[in-house]
């Protein structure tokens, strides 16, 4: 799978991933009342409402981007009815043939991160059958547990040739909090991107890992330190845009050949219809605001990185 978003990021000279981490006061009132009219004020209704926001926005900008990244808390918040949209989400970004990586930030003991495993990246045995549950092409990780909690991450990887991408320096302000702890005289960061590498030797790519590493925009001077303790490792790269992350700060993130990471955005590009910048789309037009902010995040990062 690493070696098919690689491709999709060159084909479309994008090398950006939408994150689609809806809340309901980001949905357009007409879409929310239309819902509500139909299922009522309900979870049914808040479910329905996400949909259809998800389904325009995914319809405007499946062209120009190579890969999608929804958050499951975004849907969980809805109970069962939030889940299926997130379900429904994975399946019709994939057939629009997008990469999906679906941010869990899960990890446990042994046995329950092969259980999160299965369900998200893996298939699950019923009887004489077995089936894929979210069917996410990536997922997020949790590395806190060691390699106990990573280790059935990574055997699903190889069986599936899907991927993960492992929390490392996060871009939230309290990142710092345990990730900057000294140990040994280095950064912790720097030790989790150590066994990142690692890990990932084991699951190789044509010229990248399965196995891949989360580093925040925000901290442009500790992903340049990780871009070079992970070579191989295709780095995920949150935080540009509405967190503060600035383009000209990400190419210490990506390899001399152009490639090596993939910018997230969300709330910059699925709330683009609420900015000033694109106020005159309106609300009726809340996908065609999107696209053109998809087109602006890409031009803004090719133009720093090239």
């Amino acid at each position: 799978m690493i070696n098919r978003l690689v491709e999709e990021i060159k084909k479309k000279d994008a090398p950006v991933v939408i994150g689609l981490d809806p809340m309901l006061s980001y949905v357009p009132q007409r879409l929310r009342d239309k819902a509500y009219k139909e299922y009522g004020e309900t979870l049914e209704g808040a479910a329905e409402a996400i949909w259809q926001f998800n389904k325009g926005i995914v319809d405007a900008i499946c062209d120009l981007i190579p890969a999608v990244k929804p958050q499951i808390a975004m849907y969980e918040q809805f109970g069962l009815q939030g889940l299926t949209v997130f379900k429904k989400t994975v399946d019709y970004c994939k057939g629009k043939g997008l990469v999906v990586i679906g941010d869990i930030k899960r990890g446990d003991i042994g046995s329950t991160s092969g259980a999160y495993a299965t369900g998200h990246i893996g298939k699950v045995t019923v009887g004489s059958k077995s089936y894929y549950g979210f069917d996410e092409d990536f997922i997020t990780v949790n590395p806190y547990f060691g390699i106990d909690g990573v280790k059935p991450f990574v055997d699903v990887c190889k069986e599936e040739k899907r991927g993960i991408f492992i929390l490392v320096k996060t871009s939230n302000p309290s990142s710092g909090d345990f990730q900057d702890k000294m140990v040994d005289g280095r950064p912790l960061y720097e030790l989790v991107g150590e066994k990142v590498a690692q890990w990932g030797e084991e699951v190789m790519g044509d010229n990248y890992s399965y196995v891949g590493a989360v580093v925040g925009a925000t901290y442009p001077k500790m992903g340049e330190a990780l871009r070079k303790i992970m070579p191989n490792t295709y780095i995920l790269v949150p935080g540009y845009g509405a967190q503060g992350g600035k383009a000209e700060d990400l190419k210490p993130y990506f390899n001399e050949d152009g490639l090596g990471a993939i910018v997230n955005s969300s709330r910059g590009i699925i709330c683009a219809y609420q900015q000033e910048k694109y106020k005159k789309f309106g609300e009726e037009h809340f996908a065609e605001a999107s696209r053109q902010a998809v087109k602006d995040m890409i031009d803004d990062i090719n133009s720093a990185i090239k």
